[in-house]
């Protein structure tokens, strides 16, 4: 998950209209563990939580979106940040880097429960308004759905800025070391994992997709191997809030899948 939701903000940050949303209303710079956590506790509401707490959390996100707006530089044109095509390429981004990094890393999904995944994530798009209707419902819909949206793709000012910060988040300068061993190497796999259009608008040559996968498999063994309990005690906590809340026999899908 760590690796793919920083596939999922290279990804993003393509969307000129989308990108722009973010730059331009918030100072992720500053507040990068901040936004990082907030967007955690979305995504393990969403997974973990009750139906309650879900549709609570994407109330909360809907009311921020509609006081949002963006301005285009270029035509002087106000847009608000919650517009259809903008949730969804968002949304879009997401799904597909989660699917893409887990699978490749390891984790045995068949083909029908990745095109179950991908359908399942149509209730996350509608708590943040999309229509269900309108959301890819499995892997040839998502895959149709990023062709159509190749055109409008482009790595501006924006897409650059992301970049930048990805590579180098502001860090304690006690923790720069840290940053320059771990965190680029963890920034320069999600960037390896994106599809070859997305390198071609950044402008780095893509690499060899074999060499990548195996990268993964790799991160995906290591990570792995840290005990599920320390993993689980990660903040902010979902996974055990559920497990007690389902009872002791309870444990997430992973443990699941080849039964």
């Amino acid at each position: 998950m760590w690796i793919a939701g920083v596939r999922a903000l290279y990804l993003q940050a393509l969307h000129p209209r989308a990108v722009r949303g973010v730059m331009q209303n918030s100072d992720f710079r500053r507040d990068a563990w901040g936004r990082l956590m907030r967007t955690a506790s979305f995504v393990g509401t969403t997974t973990y939580g009750t139906t309650e707490a879900a549709e609570r959390a994407g109330a909360r996100v809907r009311k921020i979106h509609r006081m949002l707006t963006a301005t285009d530089p270029d035509t002087g044109e106000h847009y608000g940040v919650d517009e259809p095509a903008l949730l969804m390429w968002v949304h879009c981004a997401e799904i597909d880097s989660y699917l893409q990094v887990a699978r490749r890393s390891g984790l045995r999904l068949t083909d029908a429960e990745a095109d179950r995944y991908v359908a399942e994530h149509r209730v996350s798009a509608r708590l943040v308004g999309l229509d269900t209707d309108a959301v890819p419902a499995n892997r040839a819909e998502m895959a149709e759905y990023f062709e159509k949206v190749r055109p409008d793709l482009a790595a501006g000012p924006e897409a650059r800025a992301v970049d930048d910060f990805l590579l180098r988040p502001p860090a304690h300068p006690l923790l720069v070391p840290a940053r320059e061993v771990l965190w680029r190497r963890v920034a320069h796999l999600a960037y390896a994992t994106l599809p070859p259009y997305a390198h071609e608008l950044y402008g780095r040559p893509a690499p060899d997709p074999a060499t990548v996968t195996r990268q993964l498999r790799l991160a995906g063994l290591l990570l792995r191997r840290i005990p599920t309990r320390v993993r689980w005690q990660l903040p902010p906590k979902h996974i055990l809030r559920a497990m007690a809340r389902l009872g002791p026999d309870a444990r997430p899908a992973p443990y699941k899948l080849g039964r």
